[in-house]
């Protein structure tokens, strides 16, 4: 049976992807800040055994270890980061602060390499392990023709940094890394006026998942698969 780790369950594309993972006979572990304010996740424990709901602040290296103490000597076949914050909903020039700009990179970008280093020895467990970074088109500085959003695109692009360096670390060890524009989600933080419903995101990112190989490992691509420029 394979393994996922899944970050952000609560809702969303994390709860559509727990629903998805489980539909296919997966174990998997979700995370979310709170389990006991994650009453969706309750109703899929009782349908599924498989599932494991696990607290994890993503923004907490003591709570990030705590999961990682539970989970040791599992075999991890799959990590999907896919909490994350927008931050600030308005950031143009002049109204940026030094605050949220630090606190959305906690989150955006430096929790998902803590989150990675810890569940390394889970990874190399696994055959043909993968990890899986929810990045965004916003992140790429050769599509940013509008400016503003300061904040988001730069943890973003500061995350794909970090993924393709992870990819390179790794290649040897065999585990593979991808970063993904998720599309404009119909969720909370995309909003009722995007393109497509959390359903067809999870469909799609897990089909490029399914034919991603080693070779392709550090790639940044859309959900449908095909590339972002950085």
């Amino acid at each position: 049976m394979a393994t996922v780790l899944i970050t952000g369950c609560s809702r969303g594309l994390g709860l559509e992807a727990v629903r998805q993972f489980l539909a296919d006979g997966w174990k998997v572990f979700a995370t979310c800040r709170d389990s006991k304010s994650c009453s969706e996740l309750d109703v899929l424990k009782k349908q599924y055994d498989m599932l494991e709901i696990l607290d994890m602040d993503i923004a907490d290296n003591t709570s990030i270890d705590r999961v990682a103490s539970v989970i040791a000597g599992q075999p991890l076949d799959l990590l999907v980061q896919n909490a994350g914050v927008y931050g600030p909903t308005v950031v143009r020039l002049g109204t940026v602060t030094a605050e949220s700009w630090m606190d959305t990179l906690r989150v955006n970008t430096i929790a998902p390499l803590m989150l990675v280093q810890s569940m390394l020895s889970n990874l190399r467990l696994a055959n043909d392990p993968t990890i899986v970074l929810l990045s965004s088109k916003m992140g790429s500085i050769t599509d940013n023709n509008s400016g503003g959003g300061y904040i988001y695109r730069s943890s973003k692009t500061a995350l794909n940094s970090v993924g393709k360096s992870l990819a390179e670390d790794l290649r040897e060890d065999g585990i593979k890394v991808l970063m993904i524009h998720p599309g404009w989600v119909k969720t909370d933080m995309g909003g009722p006026n995007a393109l497509i419903d959390a359903a067809t995101s999870v469909a799609s990112i897990r089909r490029v998942i399914e034919g991603f190989t080693l070779e392709e490992s550090g790639s940044f691509l859309n959900y449908d698969g095909k590339q972002i420029s950085w």
